[in-house]
């Protein structure tokens, strides 16, 4: 039986090649991608970002953690995207200003465009400007504003904010994520929808575009 913790355990310690490496046992021992990200990966991703916001570790352990996570999660690409998929529409997506955790975003990203998504990943610590500039300039259905960190939640609403004083709200979708929202934020700030996870935005994102 493969051992999960060992490869949350890898990845919160920035382990690279340790990642990659269980990572690849899983799977040649039939271990389901989707297993390996919601019992490997994602509760790494969790532990790292309590143990940031807590002052527990700091930047460069971070930094580390999101490349182990980003190797495991190469290797996982081919089991997470669903082939063939039908073009489904254009997404753009950040992690908000302050914020230097890009984790969780890239695993949305990750499964959008497993699902049909053409995506834009602004990368993180997206100020309020820049959002409203790659809106004005492009033409997307939905934006996606990410955060893992409390004190970087105002950032939200501090861009549709921007979005609003500059003609552009209407222009464009907007859905919410990262561990510390929830519903309630995401109505009380005036988003359009709020995903608690990558699986849950992909089904989000759908909605969004019938409506």
């Amino acid at each position: 039986m493969f051992n999960f913790d060992e490869l949350t355990k890898s990845v919160a310690d920035g382990q690279v090649a340790e990642a990659a490496e269980l990572t690849q046992k899983a799977l040649a021992a039939q271990v389901p991608a989707k297993e390996l990200l919601d019992k490997g990966l994602l509760p790494a991703m969790n532990l790292v970002g309590t143990d940031f916001e807590n002052g527990q570790i700091f930047l460069p352990e971070l930094l580390m953690a999101g490349d182990a996570m980003k190797a495991s999660i190469e290797l996982l690409r081919p089991g997470l995207s669903s082939t063939g998929a039908a073009y489904a529409g254009k997404y753009v997506i950040g992690t908000v200003e302050g914020d230097l955790h890009d984790i969780g975003k890239n695993i949305v990203i990750l499964m959008l465009e497993g699902n049909g998504w053409e995506v834009t990943n602004l990368g993180r610590d997206i100020s309020p400007q820049r959002f409203c500039e790659e809106i004005e300039k492009g033409s997307y259905d939905i934006l996606g504003l990410s955060a893992l960190l409390t004190f970087t939640m105002p950032k939200m609403p501090e861009t549709i904010n921007f979005l609003k004083e500059a003609g552009l709200r209407d222009k464009v979708k907007i859905m919410v994520g990262g561990a510390p929202l929830n519903q309630s934020f995401a109505d009380q700030i005036g988003a359009d929808a709020y995903a608690r996870d990558a699986v849950e935005a992909v089904v989000k994102a759908k909605e969004l575009l019938n409506k």
